[in-house]
């Protein structure tokens, strides 16, 4: 059995890597990040070590990267801000404060979304701790109602009548099936009828994913061959071969790109729905809660972002 390479990655060395291609030099690198000249060029002889590549050429001036190099430090970069966005959007959720901004949100918005959210947040403002509950739709809009959460983030096709809400986002739904899946290879759009026949992974009732399938298929849609209450058990059910899958373009982006999945294309079904931001009629969103309302959904016309102490009633 050949040698497998470690996925344990030091994300210092990737930083490093990152700043020595955008700075020039490895000394350059070193000041920026605050350590010595010798300790930033171990870093770099780490990550080469670790990945068994060569990515600096050190028969040359300076600090000129190799090829292995120039595309491992594109791949670093997304490495990189990931992690910034996992540490600021923890920080967010976990800080010491006087508030608590209690936030509920579908389980799509929630893994797509939140955390870059919850960074931004975080940079902004206070640190005030948030309260984050993740469950479907359904979940968030009886959560809102309870009084449980002040503010939530949906992805149902239909908003209820007694409460308020504004847009956040756009999304689209796409069938995907494993590569080992007999519909991998199809570039033929299917009909509706044709999906309606294939064995479906789908989410949970109740969820917005369902929902919008649902609304998409009409009434006489199939029951699916097997119900999940995660976009993640969905997709490992996916993978095994048997089943396709209709699901958030966002939450299967990285599948798609490396191939773990494969779209398979659509015909005559309107799969795209808008993503909302909603509170309970009569509410007046202030303070931090305000704060991160209108961070994920910023005023478009005129009128002023919500800020502290201010309402934001109008959808």
């Amino acid at each position: 059995m050949s040698e497998r390479l470690r996925p344990v990655i030091d994300l210092e060395s990737l930083r490093m890597l990152v700043l020595v291609a955008d700075l020039g030099s490895i000394s350059a690198a070193a000041r920026a990040e605050q350590i010595s000249q010798p300790s930033a060029s171990r870093r770099i002889k780490v990550l080469e070590e670790q990945l068994r590549l060569e990515l600096i050429d050190r028969r040359t001036r300076g600090a000129e990267l190799t090829v292995h190099g120039r595309m491992v430090t594109d791949w670093s970069r997304g490495v990189v801000d990931a992690a910034d966005t996992l540490v600021g959007g923890a920080r967010a959720l976990t800080a010491q404060a006087t508030e608590t901004v209690n936030i509920g949100a579908s389980q799509t918005v929630a893994e797509s979304l939140v955390p870059t959210w919850l960074a931004e947040f975080r940079r902004h403002g206070e640190w005030p701790q948030v309260q984050l509950r993740v469950t479907n739709s359904q979940g968030v809009i009886a959560a809102l109602r309870a009084r449980e959460i002040d503010l939530g983030f949906i992805e149902s096709p239909d908003v209820p009548s007694d409460l308020r809400s504004v847009p956040v986002g756009r999304d689209r739904l796409v069938l995907v099936v494993s590569p080992l899946h007999r519909l991998a290879c199809c570039r033929r759009p299917l009909s509706a009828r044709e999906l309606d026949e294939l064995p479906l992974a789908t989410r949970e009732g109740g969820s917005g994913t369902r929902e919008t399938l649902q609304r998409a298929m009409g009434a006489t849609m199939s029951p699916p061959a097997i119900e999940l209450h995660s976009n993640t058990a969905v997709k490992v059910a996916v993978s095994g071969g048997e089943y396709a899958a209709v699901l958030s373009e966002l939450t299967v982006r990285q599948e798609l790109r490396d191939g773990r999945l494969i779209e398979v294309p659509l015909a005559d079904l309107d799969l795209t729905r808008s993503l909302h931001a909603i509170w309970r009629s009569g509410t007046r969103i202030r303070g931090s809660a305000g704060d991160f309302l209108a961070l994920a959904a910023p005023s478009p016309g005129p009128e002023p972002a919500v800020g502290p102490g201010v309402a934001h009633d109008e959808v």
